[in-house]
């Protein structure tokens, strides 16, 4: 991710104006099974309604952490990818992945805690490739080209998801009109200019531009055309799958 420098940084996490959520399919998931997420039928969303002890072992109450409901750069509504569901008593559990370190943490937190939704997009990024796909309902729907990890700071793989949309003040600046922070964080990387090295994939503007599409230059993060992110943008939710693979 191309966020070396403070300045830079400060494009993505200044007074960001986050996107509305597009409207998602009623889930209809109470005291029901949830499905992992699923490039072919979907996937759960869970928008935290109310701070939460998500335990990281189902049966143990000792382990885990707090969450809160909202996200923790740009005080967005925090929705997360829901990876699984189960009954304990008489009371429904989701298992949620976490937007920390290390990257993978999950935390199940009781089903009355949120609010479900569906998601139908899947976004696959194929790092070695150097090439995006979005999926909408299975299908295909757009395949463009990016700027992925340098050797030295690679892009992490595994699933993540979107987990804010920040809309940039300056959109002729390094990242472009949008950024679309992700769940998943530098494996390298301890910080970003004063961030958490969130990884992101944002827009191409200003000096990025000298990297071309197809390269890998950046310090972690999936930089893409600034028509590609516009459209990111206006269309998968906050919690749908990214999935990052080599």
């Amino acid at each position: 991710m191309a966020l070396a420098v403070a300045a830079v940084l400060s494009g993505l996490c200044s007074n960001p104006a986050a996107a509305q959520d597009p409207s998602t399919e009623p889930p209809n998931l109470v005291d029901s099974p949830v499905l992992g997420p699923s490039r072919a039928n979907g996937s759960t969303t869970a928008r935290i309604i109310t701070p939460t002890f998500a335990r990281k072992r189902l049966r143990s109450k000792r382990y885990g952490r707090v969450i809160g409901v909202q996200t923790s750069w740009s005080g967005q509504p925090q929705t997360l990818l829901v990876l699984d569901s189960a009954m304990r008593g008489d009371r429904q559990w989701l298992k949620l992945l976490l937007p920390v370190r290390p990257n993978g943490s999950t935390g199940w937190v009781m089903r009355d805690r949120v609010v479900l939704s569906r998601t139908r997009y899947w976004i696959d990024v194929d790092v070695s490739a150097r090439l995006v796909r979005v999926f909408h309902r299975g299908k295909r729907v757009r395949r463009f080209g990016a700027v992925v990890g340098a050797p030295g700071t690679p892009t992490p793989v595994g699933l993540a998801a979107i987990y804010e949309r920040n809309r940039q003040p300056n959109p002729a600046g390094f990242l472009g009109p949008w950024a679309l922070p992700l769940t998943i964080l530098s494996n390298v990387l301890e910080n970003y200019g004063g961030g958490p090295g969130r990884v992101a994939i944002h827009g191409r503007a200003g000096a990025s531009l000298s990297d071309p599409l197809g390269s890998a230059r950046s310090h972690g993060c999936i930089r893409v055309e600034n028509r590609h992110i516009e459209w990111l943008a206006a269309g998968p939710p906050a919690g749908t799958p990214v999935r990052i693979r080599r």
